[in-house]
């Protein structure tokens, strides 16, 4: 029952600090969200599965009973985890402290609300990741947007109600046509499953179960769920062009928010894909290969050049997350171990990353409240420290060897040059990695600009160094990033394991 009070404690933190006084909220939230931290690093050390939780591995800290009937089919109380979802876990906990932390500084309206809507978020977030029932999955992540949406709208810029609503309708219109893609596929299978378990659907699919529905015959029926599911969840991750949303949402809200959403939130769209379509479907994956692939070059090249056009580093680090989430796309399509297993590895990579590059971005932000690249030059001179970990993050998200960056990207350029699902694969993958280029174009742009040179500064606050509880976790993500790039065996022997199961008919191990 430990992921159950993991979810739970979440929760009634987020009650408990909801009620508190805003002089109190930010520490007691930051102590609070501990208890998650020290849940899922237990959970790390205890883990001893081994295989896929939707194709008949063994499920870690599993839980399962009915909860009520929808004609019939069952909805369980069905949560557990696998070499996949933890390390997502273990990111969400530990993310979510050090963006609390990092709000310390910049949120000083409504402080309660604000650190109890970050609680309520990881606590779905958490749901998210361990939910092994369709319907307990799809309440926890239509729940994720509520808090994200009121963080955007009320603590965020001028342009906050348009961020957040267009965040909102976009996600929303996308959750709505994968739900709709899902549900036909399980009417589809028909009295072959009597749950909406995801174990129990994914092997009726791959045991060639499902049915025609809607005057759909099988092989088509599978064609249109995979694009409604795909097209879902490529919004939530976004890929090109379906990412119009992302620099609004980012630009608008503020430094903790957008920690999480680029950290975490974009990794829910990822998971998704790599659960539902690259796990369920592997078939259709593979007939759409040179689609799928496409997209994935065109996000990293696209989202890198609109990158190398931005004046605001908060823009250029959000567009810099379409180019990432491309190559993540790349190697789950390419159906090898290292190609998904990298993927998954690059999920937690660039959570880290990103959340490091934002965190680090408000600091700056925080003591010259600008981000335009034009308005600053020389800062390491003020800001020796916070400027020294920007460089080192610039440095990890352009695949510095020993950072997690590094790892993440050799082992999806690895396993998607070894590709056998199409022939065509190698010069995707290479057309993909002058993506490399550019985002160090971009990012040595930017430092270059605003660190480096003679001090020239256009506001009217006084520059100094920044406060210990804002250097505090940018510290702990840049050492955490550094961690798992020397030693990236710390979850990806365990995603190794999960993910293998899937090859067996997606394109080989």
């Amino acid at each position: 029952m430990i992921i159950e009070a993991l979810i739970a404690v979440a929760f009634v933190a987020a009650l408990v600090v909801f009620v508190a006084p805003d002089e109190y909220a930010g520490r007691l939230a930051a102590a609070l969200s501990l208890l998650p931290v020290v849940g899922s690093l237990f959970m790390w050390a205890q883990y001893d599965a081994s295989g896929n939780a939707l194709l008949g591995g063994s499920i870690a800290f599993e839980t399962d009973f009915v909860w009520l009937s929808l004609g019939n089919l069952d909805v369980h109380w069905f949560v557990g985890v696998d070499g996949i979802s933890l390390p997502l876990i273990v990111l969400t906990t530990i993310l979510t402290t050090l963006a609390i932390v990092s709000a310390w500084t910049p949120i000083d309206m409504r402080q309660s609300q604000f650190y109890g809507l970050m609680l309520f978020m990881e606590a779905n977030l958490l749901g998210v990741f361990t939910a092994l029932d369709f319907f307990v999955w799809f309440i926890f992540w239509e729940a994720v947007l509520v808090p994200m949406y009121f963080l955007i709208g009320i603590w965020g810029g001028p342009r906050r109600k348009y961020a957040a609503i267009k965040f909102f309708v976009y996600t929303n219109i996308a959750s709505l046509v994968m739900f709709i893609g899902f549900i036909a596929l399980v009417f589809g299978l028909g009295d072959s499953v009597s749950s909406m378990r995801l174990p129990e659907i994914a092997m009726a699919l791959r045991a060639n179960e499902l049915g025609g529905f809607a005057g759909l015959n099988a092989e088509t029926l599978k064609l249109v769920a995979f694009v409604a599911m795909f097209f879902g969840f490529a919004v939530k991750v976004p890929v090109a062009p379906l990412h119009t949303w992302l620099p609004d949402a980012h630009v608008e809200a503020p430094t903790p928010a957008s920690v999480m959403l680029a950290g975490v939130l974009l990794k829910m769209g990822t998971y998704a894909l790599l659960r539902f379509n690259f796990t369920m479907m592997p078939d259709v994956a593979k007939a759409l290969v040179v689609p799928i692939a496409a997209i994935a070059v065109i996000s990293v090249i696209y989202g890198a050049i609109l990158a190398l056009a931005q004046q605001d580093l908060k823009r250029i680090v959000a567009y810099s997350s379409v180019s990432s989430m491309g190559y993540v796309i790349l190697g789950l399509v390419a159906y090898t171990t290292y190609g998904v297993g990298g993927a998954t590895f690059q999920m937690i990579a660039h959570g880290l990353i990103s959340g490091l590059m934002f965190m680090v971005v408000g600091v700056i932000y925080n003591t010259t409240h600008t981000r335009m690249v034009g308005d600053m030059s020389g800062m390491a001179d003020r800001m020796p420290v916070a400027s020294g970990i920007f460089v080192a993050g610039a440095f990890g998200y352009m695949g510095l060897p020993l950072m997690a960056g590094f790892a993440g990207e050799f082992f999806i350029f690895q396993g998607a040059f070894a590709s056998t699902v199409h022939s065509a694969m190698p010069l995707f993958t290479a057309a993909a990695m002058f993506g490399i280029v550019i985002v160090a174009g971009y990012l040595l742009f930017a430092m270059q600009r605003t660190l480096f040179g003679p001090f020239r500064f256009d506001g009217d606050y006084e520059i100094t160094k920044a406060p210990i509880q804002d250097i505090a976790p940018l510290a702990v993500l840049l050492l955490l990033v550094i961690i798992l790039g020397v030693e990236p065996d710390l979850f990806f022997q365990m995603i190794q394991q999960a993910v293998n199961p899937i090859l067996e008919t997606g394109g080989g191990v």
